[in-house]
C-alpha cells in the first residue's frame, strides 16, 4: 500500500505538543467567542466591583484587572508569534510543494508536446509516403 500524504499532513505530523497547543491557544484567542467571553467577564468584574454591597476586591481604577490583562498579554504575544512563525513555515512548505507541482506539470507538458510532435511527424511521413505511392 502506497502512502500518499500531502504536504499539510506531513507538516502536522511533525508538530510537537507545544506547537499544537500554541496553535490552539492562538486560534482560540483570535476568535469572536473569546472576545465576547472576555468582554462579559470584564463587565461582570467591573460591575461587581462598582455595585458590590459588601466586598470590593478590585476598586476603581481596577488595578488587579489591569494586572490580569498585562499578564494575559505577556503570555499571549509570544504564543501568537509562535503560531505565526509556524504559519510562515506552512506557507513556505505549501509554496515549495506548489513549485514542485508546477515543475512536474511543466515536464509532463513538454513530454506530451514532444510526443504529439512525433505523432504529427509520423502522420505527415505516412501521408507523404501514400502520396508518393499514388504518383507511381
Amino acid at each position: 500500500m502506497i502512502n500518499h500524504k500531502n504536504w499539510h499532513e506531513k507538516h502536522v505530523e511533525t508538530l510537537s505538543f507545544g506547537s499544537r497547543l500554541a496553535d490552539s491557544v492562538a486560534r482560540g484567542m483570535g476568535s469572536w467567542k473569546f472576545i465576547i467571553l472576555q468582554t462579559v467577564l470584564v463587565i461582570l468584574w467591573m460591575g461587581l466591583n462598582i455595585i458590590g454591597y459588601f466586598y470590593h476586591w478590585d476598586v476603581y481604577p481596577f488595578i488587579l484587572l489591569n494586572l490580569l490583562f498585562s499578564t494575559q498579554a505577556a503570555y499571549a504575544a509570544p504564543i501568537i508569534m509562535m503560531a505565526q512563525n509556524r504559519q510562515n513555515e506552512r506557507d513556505r512548505l505549501q509554496a515549495q510543494a506548489d513549485y514542485q507541482t508546477n515543475i512536474d506539470a511543466k515536464l509532463e507538458i513538454e513530454a506530451l508536446t514532444i510526443k504529439l510532435n512525433q505523432l504529427e511527424v509520423n502522420k505527415l511521413d505516412k501521408i507523404i509516403a501514400m502520396l508518393e505511392q499514388m504518383k507511381k
